[in-house]
């Protein structure tokens, strides 16, 4: 790892290391931004072919009025012009029990075979049984050097009771309380 600033002691006597990203620095920039959890999510919309999906972390709000929440596809991926042409899409929060789903959606846009699914009222592939599910209408999709900024505004949106499926550090895990 090159270190263009330093290292010195950190919290506990851990030892940090502070760098500039670039393209010398690139896996040490990857590490350090795994060391955030995010929740996981699979985004579906409808394609000329069929339904696609694909897995992500990049999920956020953005307005509660209107309602706006965005993801940000990479621009290298093989599905990044449907998801960013799509008029409508569905953004759906996983289940610590559905790992099993993003691994499939990681891997391949079309692994619906083994899932409970149906064409929503605007065509969008909805999955059933996530912790939460956000049927958008795109709203804008601005540059996000090698990623896009997808915003939708939010149509509909259903949830049920149960803990989310975490990534950290390139693995999906659970959530425990401190308390």
């Amino acid at each position: 790892m090159v270190r263009t600033l330093h290292s010195r002691a950190g919290t506990r006597g851990a030892v940090t290391d502070s760098f500039s990203p670039g393209p010398d620095t690139a896996r040490a920039y990857r590490d350090a931004l795994g060391r955030f959890a995010t929740g996981v999510t699979v985004i579906t919309c409808m394609t000329e072919d069929g339904p696609l999906g694909i897995t992500a972390n990049s999920f956020s709000s953005v307005s509660l009025e209107p309602p706006l929440v965005l993801w940000s596809p990479a621009k290298a991926s093989k599905r990044f012009v449907p998801f960013t042409e799509a008029d409508h899409f569905a953004i759906h929060v996983m289940g610590s029990d559905q790992a099993h789903v993003c691994g499939g959606f990681a891997k391949q846009g079309d692994a619906f075979e083994a899932l409970d699914w149906y064409e929503g009222p605007r065509g969008t592939p909805l999955i059933e049984g996530c912790l939460a599910r956000f049927d958008c209408a795109r709203h804008a999709v601005h540059d996000g050097g090698d990623h896009a900024i997808v915003i939708g505004h939010v149509l509909d949106a259903t949830l049920r009771e149960g803990d989310p499926l975490l990534f950290v550090g390139g693995r999906f895990g659970r959530f425990t309380t401190t308390d």
